[in-house]
Parts: C-alpha cells; sequence; structure tokens
C-alpha cells in the first residue's frame, strides 16, 4: 500500500544507514579535555561579545528614558483600572 509520502512496507532511503560505517564515539568532542573546552567555549563569548554594535551614550540615554516613560504611563493606566474595578466590587457587593 503507498500513500502520498511513500510505501508502509519499505523504510526510507534516509532511514537506511550503511552497516560499513560505524559511528564514532563523543565525535569533536571526545578530542578535548574539559579545560579546553571550557576555554573554546570563553574565547567564543568573547569573540560574540566584540560583534555586537553598542549603543553610543546618547542612544542609551534616549533608550532609558523611553523605557521609563513607557513604564510610567503603564503603571498609571494599571492604577486607574485597579480603581475603577475596586469601586465597581464595592458598589456591586456593597
Amino acid at each position: 500500500m503507498t500513500d502520498a509520502v511513500g510505501s508502509i512496507d519499505t523504510p526510507d532511503a534516509q532511514d537506511e544507514v550503511p552497516e560499513s560505517k560505524k559511528a564514532r564515539k563523543g565525535g569533536k568532542r571526545a578530542k578535548k579535555g574539559p579545560l579546553k573546552r571550557l576555554a573554546t567555549f570563553y574565547r567564543q563569548i568573547i569573540a560574540e561579545l566584540r560583534k555586537v554594535v553598542w549603543p553610543t551614550r546618547n542612544q542609551l540615554t534616549s533608550y532609558t528614558t523611553v523605557v521609563i516613560f513607557f513604564v510610567a504611563i503603564m503603571i498609571a493606566l494599571v492604577t486607574v483600572i485597579d480603581y475603577g474595578l475596586n469601586h465597581a466590587a464595592k458598589y456591586v457587593f456593597g
């Protein structure tokens, strides 16, 4: 019986692994010791941090101002909604 994918009775071609190839144990990690892997990890972190585009002082100031302003507006909005719901609950439940 066949369907849109292929035959149910026969395995897919990518599922078949030749028996002549043996899987290596550990792969690339087995060649290095734990300290060398840790050193490589930290070198990669430093390399990635060098790629980061850091904001200038003016950009940082403007971004911080926008965030503080937005948080203040959200605090005010939640306070007003809470105040309104509090009075509505007191009105309904006495």
